[in-house]
């Protein structure tokens, strides 16, 4: 799936059936990894992240069966005081920061690596948390793979914020486990919807944790995760771009999604009803988008710059000049993300212009936007710059092919298979 060509679609409709979380999904393998008796997760979808937990939990002498779309957490990791352990990640940016916090379980060595972006994305907050830990942390100059060895000693500890909750969320799972009660502080917190999606995992296993504004956490020690049965909720990130293909051209009833989600991305919801769109819950699951006349919009989305590609696929489409806030949160992704949007909206003339200084992206828009000629759009081996041009078929006049198209398994293995159906 290298190249692939997209024939133009006029018209959206039907249903799209939202497939599981991955954010949740790698949440609940890394908690049910920690429990001591067996944990069954409902509505388990496998993507290339999701099968970096498991290939972890698996690496740490867990085991799990896969029957239809149940996944068993058979076993869950061992804690040896002797073993070293090698952590392949793959390019799972959740995997490589929640799992580096498993270090803090073990005095034996733990080496993280992988492959591909994530060895261009910096663990310099990595590596001074561990520190603060008492941590021995070797790195290749700040960056994969990292080697982690020494024992633990609990503390007040400083988590920055700025770049990712994904280190603290790996510490909320692990530090409940240990013999100490934790405090963390933490600063600049860019992503309280993700910490939120932790917190809320955690309850449901009978782990607690409370924090003063997302600012200060206290985790009581010695405490243990334990549940039968955790049912992965629909994922809203892979949901956004059908939401704004139904916005675009036509409308459809997407299912599977919580009305009252934790997850950030969930706030496409709001772009979209601040572009016109119309839309409808028919139930707590299940949400019914109309396309609307479109005008650009102004939108904040620094806790959730995930949405940043199908938000500029839905500005590209309104009359006027959009702004979207929260563009240096777009560096350190699968591709420098926001480089990419303007790469490749400007081969259809969409003007995007990149203001790091304000943090912002100002994109004018084009009611009448069509694509009329051939055009090759490449991902930049990103999953959801693949899946933003994707959008562009619809009301496309001729075919368009996506260069290495194949990202998409990195999240969200079916989504072409899905977008045809609509």
């Amino acid at each position: 799936m290298g190249e692939l060509t997209l024939s133009p679609k006029k018209r959206v409709q039907g249903s799209f059936t939202a497939p599981c979380s991955k954010s949740y999904t790698q949440r609940a393998i890394a908690i049910a990894s920690l429990c001591r008796k067996p944990v069954r997760l409902e509505n388990y979808g496998e993507s290339d992240d999701t099968l970096a937990a498991l290939r972890i939990l698996t690496a740490f002498g867990g085991a799990y069966q896969l029957e239809n779309n149940e996944l068993h957490i058979s076993k869950g990791i061992e804690r040896s005081s002797e073993k070293n352990y090698t952590l392949d990640v793959g390019e799972a940016g959740l995997s490589t920061r929640l799992f580096s916090a498993f270090s803090l379980l073990f005095e034996t060595e733990i080496v993280i690596t992988g492959h591909g972006s994530i060895l261009q994305r910096p663990m310099a907050m990595v590596i001074d948390v561990l520190q603060q830990f008492n941590k021995k942390v070797e790195s290749k100059n700040g960056f994969l793979p990292l080697t982690i060895s020494g024992k633990t000693i609990p503390k007040r500890i400083e988590v920055d914020g700025s770049e990712s909750s994904q280190l603290l969320t790996g510490l909320l799972i692990v530090l409940p486990l240990i013999h100490q009660d934790t405090v963390i502080h933490v600063k600049n917190l860019k992503s309280a919807p993700y910490i939120d999606m932790t917190l809320e995992i955690l309850q449901t296993f009978g782990i607690s944790v409370s924090h003063e504004n997302y600012t200060t956490f206290t985790i009581p020690g010695n405490q243990q995760p334990a549940r039968d049965v955790y049912n992965i909720e629909g994922d809203w990130s892979g949901a956004s771009f059908f939401a704004v293909a139904a916005a675009i051209g036509g409308e459809l009833t997407l299912s599977n999604l919580h009305q009252n989600s934790s997850q950030a991305d969930k706030d496409i919801l709001l772009a979209l009803e601040k572009a016109g769109a119309s839309i409808k819950w028919i139930s707590n699951e299940q949400v019914f988008i109309q396309k609307n006349e479109l005008n650009a919009f102004d939108f904040d989305a620094t806790d959730c710059p995930d949405l940043f590609p199908p938000l500029v696929a839905l500005a590209a489409h309104c009359k006027g000049e959009t702004s979207i806030k929260g563009l240096n949160r777009l560096t350190n992704k699968e591709s420098n993300r926001g480089v990419s949007l303007k790469t490749e909206f400007q081969k259809i003339n969409i003007s995007i212009e990149l203001d790091y200084a304000n943090d912002t992206m100002i994109i004018q828009g084009n009611p009448q936007l069509r694509i009329d000629s051939a055009i090759s759009f490449d991902s930049h081996n990103d999953h959801r710059i693949a899946m933003a041009v994707a959008l562009l078929a619809i009301n496309a006049q001729v075919p368009f092919t996506i260069n290495n198209s194949q990202a998409v398994m990195k999240s969200f293995p079916g989504f072409f298979e899905e977008f045809e159906q609509i």
